[in-house]
Order: structure tokens, then C-alpha cells, then sequence
């Protein structure tokens, strides 16, 4: 029978057991420790991408979020307020000048071009009535001066026979003294009439020309009826793409509100916005580059919009090729507007890790396998360069791919 083990020896025993897989524990966390700090601590070269430092010229540039637009695009609008009777085409149709689109329910527009028809046909039969009774009146007037000037000229002649009379003492100087005054009365009864025949006459002329000014303001409002009218028949003012219509038919719309949009399709522009702190960056004239993917279409700013909406400047830009076949409307790119040229200045790579002026750390290759962090500070920028303040010098290799996955790393091992 064996012997029983004493109590101290088992209790050793277990302590060493216990000792021996801590120690072992403490082995493989110290091993696994050491590989992840070595993949932490290593950047494949196939995984990053390097730029060399340089010495060269930079066209210094904003960059704005751009649209494709089509050059020409007119909208048009409903000059009256109706409903939709019919519609002729759809959207993306092309059409020439004079092609019908759609047709406006006139009815309510045409019975008041009848009215103002009737109600022109009045004025002028009205003007035609006071012309033949301002002749009436004043014939009568122009009669009345002429049987008048008769009875004082008659007046003028008793008046010299009863003078001649009176110098023979045939007479007496009452009775001439009785003609005289009767004379001078009717003169001045003639006077009076004279004049009351030319008031009359500028007062008749003013009253008919109110009435052919009258007249006239309402054949103009009867020629904007027409025209009301008769662009009331929708068709395309211009050869184009119809790329909107107004097509729910029995819709009830406003004047002035908008039915269909013609585009030219075969030329376009860029709509670009830029925040309002590059405003003083971007003016008329200035060469863009608009990129589309990888292509890169050079232009112009044609327009830059005075205020601000929003944070937001808009502008547009004249592409030198307006007929590109990567053109789409609608399509989004980038835009970059050439500030300055800065001649002979150390330059990288631009790329995703720069956000602006400003100070960067940046990993460096140094020795051929390992990058180490470095503080740089970059300046202007284009769509192709980085300017270099400090921190770098030509012939250095830089990082220019993302690395935020070792922010907290100052070196790195290149395998």
C-alpha cells in the first residue's frame, strides 16, 4: 500500500503547476503583443502611395463644387389664367420653331378680346358723335360772331350819319351820344363772342383728344390681348430639347407660372458654388478647370453672382469645349479657378490628406524602409500641386495616401 503524500508536498506541487501556466500565459500574451505591435507598426509600400518632393511652378487654384447645365435654357411660362387642354409633346423631344406643345383653354380669354373688341368699336363711334356735335356747335357759335359783326357794322354806320347829321344841326348830340354807346356795346358783345368761339373750339379739341387718347390706351391694352392670346397657343420659340412639360391635362394654372423648359443639348455650361470666404478669388474672366473623372475640360468664369446666399457665391464657366461627349446635364464635377501663378516654390503631390493651408504631420521615408512623422507646413494648392512652406525639402518621399490608421504612430516600417 502506497504511502500517503504529505500535505506540504501537494500544496508545492500546486503552487508550481499554478506558477508554470502563468508563466506560460504571460508567454503567449507577451507573443501576441509583439505581433500586433509589429503589424501596427508596418505599412506595406503596395498599400500607400508616394510622391516626390520637387521644385517647380504652381498655378494656385480654389476648388468648387460644380454642375453640368445646358448653355441655353429658356423657360415658359402661362400668360394667362387657365387649365391645360391638351398636350402635344413630352419631355425629351426634340422640336423646331413653331412646334406646338400644348394647348391653354381660351375660352374665357377670347370672349373678353370680344369684349374689348365691341368696347373699341364704341370709343370710336363716340368719337366720331362728339366730332359732328363740336362741328354743330361751334358753326353755331362761328354764325352767331358773323350775324354780330353784321349789326356792328351797321351800328358803325348810323353812328357816322347821325355825327355827320349832328354837324349839320340836323341832329342832336343825344341821339348821337345814344348811337355811339349802342355801337361800343355791340363791339364789345362782338369781342365777347370771338372769344367765347375760340374757348370753345380749344375747349371741344382738348375733350376729343382725351377721348382718341382714351382710344388709343384701349388698342393697345386690345393688342396685348392678342398677344395674350396667341401665346396662349404654346410652341417652341427656338429649335431645342423639350426637357420639361406641364403634361396633367385639365390642370389649373397661373399666369406667369412656368408649363415647359427648352434646353440646347449639344452645348453646355458649369453652374460651379464656392464658400463666401474664396469670393474675392473667383472673378470674371478667371481660367477653370472643370474635371470629369479623369478628364479635365479648361474654361472660363462668365458670371459671378454679387451676393452671397447661404455661405454660397455662385458662378458659372464658359467651357472652351462646350460640345464634350463626357457633357451630361445635371452631371456633378469638380472645379478648380486659377488664382495665381508662384513661380519656383518646393512642391508634392496634392491628395486626399490635404484640407488647406496650414500645418500637417506627414510620414517621410527615411533610409529606404521605414517612414518617420514629420511637422510640415503646406501652403496654396491646385488640383495637381501642394506648396511647401517648411518641412520638406526636393528629392524627399512623402506619404500622400491616407494614414489616419497611424495617427498615434511616429514611425512605421516600410515592408
Amino acid at each position: 500500500m502506497d504511502r500517503e503524500i504529505p500535505k506540504e508536498v501537494r500544496d508545492k506541487e500546486r503552487r508550481n503547476r499554478i506558477i508554470k501556466y502563468a508563466v506560460a500565459v504571460g508567454a503567449v500574451v507577451v507573443v501576441i503583443a509583439v505581433v500586433m505591435s509589429l503589424m501596427r507598426s508596418s505599412v506595406n509600400k503596395k498599400d500607400i502611395v508616394l510622391a516626390t518632393v520637387d521644385r517647380g511652378t504652381i498655378e494656385s487654384s480654389v476648388s468648387a463644387s460644380g454642375k453640368v447645365a445646358p448653355a441655353f435654357e429658356e423657360g415658359i411660362n402661362s400668360p394667362i389664367s387657365t387649365r391645360i387642354g391638351e398636350v402635344y409633346r413630352k419631355a425629351g423631344d426634340s422640336v423646331d420653331v413653331g412646334t406646338p406643345l400644348l394647348r391653354l383653354d381660351l375660352q374665357s380669354t377670347e370672349t373678353e378680346l370680344n369684349k374689348l373688341l365691341d368696347q373699341s368699336q364704341m370709343k370710336q363711334y363716340e368719337i366720331e358723335q362728339m366730332k359732328l356735335n363740336n362741328n354743330t356747335r361751334l358753326s353755331d357759335l362761328a354764325m352767331n360772331v358773323k350775324v354780330k359783326a353784321m349789326a356792328v357794322s351797321r351800328m358803325e354806320v348810323e353812328l357816322r350819319n347821325e355825327r355827320y347829321l349832328d354837324s349839320l344841326g340836323s341832329g342832336t348830340g343825344d341821339k348821337v351820344r345814344q348811337v355811339e354807346l349802342a355801337y361800343n356795346t355791340g363791339k364789345l358783345e362782338l369781342e365777347q363772342l370771338r372769344q367765347q368761339l375760340e374757348n370753345e373750339r380749344q375747349v371741344r379739341d382738348a375733350d376729343l383728344r382725351v377721348k382718341e387718347l382714351e382710344l388709343n390706351i384701349h388698342n393697345k391694352n386690345l393688342a396685348e390681348m392678342r398677344r395674350t392670346l396667341s401665346e396662349a397657343q404654346v410652341q417652341s420659340p427656338r429649335k431645342a430639347t423639350l426637357t420639361y412639360i406641364n403634361n396633367q391635362v385639365g390642370q389649373q394654372i397661373g399666369a406667369g407660372e412656368q408649363i415647359a423648359i427648352i434646353s440646347d443639348l449639344s452645348h453646355f455650361k458649369v453652374d460651379g458654388e464656392i464658400a463666401d470666404s474664396y469670393g474675392d478669388r473667383v472673378s470674371v474672366g478667371s481660367h477653370a478647370i472643370v474635371k470629369i473623372g479623369r478628364e479635365k475640360l479648361d474654361g472660363t468664369v462668365s458670371n459671378v453672382t454679387p451676393l452671397s446666399r447661404n455661405g454660397v457665391i455662385a458662378f458659372s464657366i464658359q467651357l472652351d469645349d462646350d460640345s464634350h461627349a463626357r457633357l451630361r446635364s445635371g452631371l456633378k464635377t469638380d472645379v478648380y479657378v486659377m488664382c495665381d501663378v508662384i513661380e519656383d516654390v518646393v512642391r508634392i503631390a496634392n491628395g486626399s490628406y490635404y484640407m488647406g493651408k496650414g500645418d500637417y504631420d506627414l510620414f517621410v521615408v527615411t533610409g529606404g524602409d521605414e517612414l518617420v512623422k514629420r511637422k510640415v507646413r503646406l501652403g496654396d494648392s491646385n488640383f495637381e500641386f501642394v506648396e511647401v512652406v517648411s518641412g520638406l525639402e526636393p528629392g524627399d518621399q512623402v506619404v500622400v495616401s491616407d494614414m489616419s490608421d497611424y495617427k498615434n504612430s511616429n514611425k512605421l516600417k516600410l515592408k
